[in-house]
């Protein structure tokens, strides 16, 4: 077991909780991701679903787990595929039924061809299916074991007339970590640290974007991540200015920056991190000042996170310094106040400072509940992530910042007295950047 592995009892605490939220005369039924396929006969490698994970560790396709409060036999059971020598020969081992209760905590374990037969039974008697209603499979199947149980009626059946969404009550279970995901957000914090460390340490003028991929993804696999998080951004000259931009071809140019947004996945846990540095280990002069600008804006809005706080209360410090700047540098013109109502920043600052993070690398969590914005809790772990993109034809700008995009980017959690910056381990000051690129 790996010192950042979590127990069955962890697991088995989240079913309670979840069930503590629910009315009495419930049946709750969770779906697990199935494979997919990916060209012909080869398929994507497996990733659990967040939700599932989350309640279950188990990390298996074609999996249901059902929960009936009060059930004589079990509260806890699983449907999962049944091992298959010959299978197993191509695809690797399966836990099957016989090990489920020992390994997962469940109490019962049954073949997923057992489903049909088994699962009206579960359902007679039930008031509520409490099942994420969004999932189509998941829905056609309750729709199914309903019309089976009103074929019944007159023999005594039971049919569960309320359905429930699932999804709201796992969300936001989610969005407040509890000690043991925290210990896993910091290790994937750490391995993509060192990652982008690597990533800085290895650049130099001729490589192309795909080499600085691999080096940080061979570092996150070296130290037991699963890989990256999300699709690895690598973005060298004006291509740091395309947010989302994953083609990662070009080559890296003498005098460029280059952005890097990556992170690993660990244990199901995301890591997010984007540092933004010059490809020869130098900032020039037009590059140091709009850096400068985004690497204030970024530890202002740090210093916001705390409780009590509002995500547009981070986002608008993060914008008010970030015009100020813009006006400072002569890219902007006009009165701070009317340039931010006006919105004229985001032809430079496109995006928002945070989004939540967790399973998910943008994790779940109302930003809005009942229509006004969420105050943070300890436990809450958030991107801070201010950025300016000039745009390699943007008009009506000198020709010395066109072309520069800049993000920093580092992953935040709200503790009882303020916020822990989990992604401290890769340096984002000028200084600090050019000195590490120097080292030999």
């Amino acid at each position: 077991m790996r010192p950042f592995d979590v127990s069955p009892e962890v697991f088995a605490a989240r079913r309670r909780a979840l069930l503590t939220q629910l009315p009495d005369g419930v049946a709750v039924l969770l779906p697990s991701a199935s494979l997919q396929t990916r060209s012909r006969d080869t398929e994507y490698p497996f990733r659990q679903a967040s939700d599932f994970w989350y309640l279950t560790g188990f990390d298996e396709p074609d999996a249901l787990l059902v929960l009936i409060p009060g059930r004589e036999q079990g509260e806890v059971l699983l449907f999962n595929p049944p091992r298959d020598e010959q299978l197993e020969i191509w695809h690797g081992y399966r836990l099957g039924q016989i090990r489920a209760p020992q390994v997962l905590g469940v109490d019962q374990a049954f073949a997923n061809d057992e489903l049909d037969q088994r699962l009206p039974a579960l359902l007679d008697g039930c008031q509520h299916i409490c099942y994420p209603l969004d999932d189509d499979f998941c829905h056609q199947r309750v729709q199914d074991w309903r019309l089976a149980l009103r074929s019944r009626e007159r023999r005594g059946a039971r049919v569960p007339e309320s359905l429930i969404n699932l999804t709201p009550f796992l969300d936001e279970m989610r969005l407040i970590k509890q000690p043991e995901e925290v210990a896993l957000m910091r290790e994937a914090a750490r391995i993509s640290a060192e990652a982008h460390v690597r990533a800085m340490k290895s650049c130099q003028p001729g490589l192309y974007e795909y080499q600085l991929q691999a080096e940080l993804e061979h570092e996150f696999l070296w130290q037991g991540a699963a890989g990256p998080a999300y699709g690895t951004i690598v973005g060298g000259g004006a291509n740091g200015c395309v947010l989302h931009y994953v083609e990662n071809h070009a080559p890296l140019k003498d005098g460029d920056l280059v952005l890097i947004d990556a992170g690993c996945e660990y244990a199901g846990y995301a890591g997010d991190i984007t540092r933004t540095f010059p490809v020869n280990g130098r900032f020039n002069e037009a590059q140091k000042a709009l850096y400068s600008l985004v690497l204030e804006a970024n530890r202002l809005a740090i210093s916001q996170v705390k409780p009590g706080t509002t995500l547009p209360e981070i986002h608008d410090t993060a914008v008010r310094h970030l015009t100020w700047g813009l006006i400072q540098l002569g890219i902007l013109e006009g009165d701070i106040d009317t340039l931010i109502a006006d919105e004229a920043y985001r032809d430079f600052y496109m995006h928002g400072t945070s989004h939540w993070l967790g399973l998910d690398v943008h994790d779940v969590g109302l930003y809005k509940p009942q229509g006004e914005a969420r105050k943070l809790l300890p436990g809450m772990v958030l991107t801070i992530e201010p950025g300016l993109y000039i745009a390699p034809d943007q008009p009506d700008v000198d020709e010395c910042w066109r072309g520069i995009g800049i993000r920093v980017e580092d992953d935040v959690l709200v503790t009882e007295t303020g916020c822990e910056v989990l992604t401290n381990g890769v340096p984002k000051s000028i200084q600090d950047i050019e000195a590490l690129m120097k080292a030999d």
